[in-house]
């Protein structure tokens, strides 16, 4: 004899399997959708950055190599591009053909090592104006060894899909003072001294707004006056632990308290970060490439608290900021 409780409980638990299967499937189906689908180019309605990689030197698959974009409406411009940016790029839902320019604040490798990754994606992206690059001196030999190294392999993808290989880019080089207008954005370069090689900080203007992005480098006096009176300041800080107690709390083998110990000499300190904020006057400042990588904002936005008064940001991957 059929016990139809019995029954019925087998045909509800049937189904709910079904449905979960089901359900599992779409959610891997739009995991890997997400992942290749095209993207739309993203509009911004007031001048905005995006935190596309928040990371330094250093791997870190949670905060990927620097890279600052600035937008307006869908003009598009990145300050840097550090490891892994085509994919910071789509995290952040933006298309690789979006951004127009890149402006490198320094020919260091953590600037310049996802020039090839973004160049080649937006490739297969394609985009009718070649993509703009502005940087130091010594910017336009490095684009033309960047393209000249991939030559040959360009030359056999490109014959292999059918399309012709990418265009050359549009390589400008910068000093103190240099001025372009990009879009919507009014930009300016600003000399910032402190590392062994051209360094540039960059100013962006939109609408009634402007913001400050600067790169790698013990930042001072040049930076503090570039920067006065901008909505946002992106910059970097360092975390220095003192003495064997403090290099105990972040959990760094006295090797590593060494090594840090050296990078400081070349980068701002989170001591000093604040107070440079403050004498510039800016309304806010948002932290990138801070060694070590914070566990909690409070490990560092205290300490920066001391010295300034406004709005301090620890962004992540991906994050927009608008000033």
């Amino acid at each position: 004899m059929i016990d139809f409780r019995v029954a019925g409980l087998i045909v509800v638990f049937l189904v709910a399997a079904v449905s979960w299967l089901a359900t599992c499937a779409a959610y891997q189906f739009d995991e890997v959708a997400a992942g290749v689908r095209p993207l739309d180019a993203r509009y911004f309605n007031h001048l905005t950055v995006v935190t596309i990689g928040t990371g330094g030197a250093y791997e870190n698959k949670a905060r990927l190599g620097p890279s600052t974009a600035v937008a307006i409406e869908r003009r598009m411009l990145l300050v840097d591009a550090g490891r892994g940016v085509a994919d910071a790029l789509r995290a952040a839902e933006v298309p690789v053909s979006q951004p127009e320019a890149v402006l490198l604040t320094s020919l260091l490798p953590e600037n310049t090592i996802g020039l090839d990754d973004l160049l080649f994606t937006r490739w297969l992206d394609p985009r009718s104006a070649p993509l703009l690059l502005i940087g130091p001196p010594g910017t336009a030999e490095f684009a033309r060894l960047l393209l000249e190294t991939h030559g040959g392999g360009l030359a056999a993808m490109g014959e292999g899909l059918g399309v012709d290989p990418p265009g050359p880019l549009d390589v400008r080089e910068a000093n103190d003072g240099f001025q372009i207008a990009i879009g919507g954005m009014q930009v300016v370069a600003g000399a910032m001294p402190g590392l062994p090689t051209d360094t540039l900080a960059w100013r962006i203007y939109g609408g009634d707004r402007s913001i400050v992005v600067a790169g790698p480098g013990r930042a001072g006096e040049a930076l503090i006056e570039f920067a006065k009176g901008a909505d946002l300041l992106v910059a970097e800080a360092v975390s220095v632990p003192e003495g064997e107690v403090a290099a105990a709390q972040l959990e760094l083998t006295e090797a590593e308290a060494s090594r840090l110990a050296h990078e400081a000499k070349l980068h701002t300190p989170l001591e000093a970060i604040g107070a440079l904020a403050h004498r510039a006057g800016v309304g806010a400042l948002a932290l990138v490439r801070l060694r070590p990588p914070p566990v909690f904002e409070s490990q560092y936005s205290g300490v920066v608290a001391e010295s300034y008064g406004g709005t301090i940001l620890i962004p992540e991957d991906g994050e927009d900021l608008v000033p």
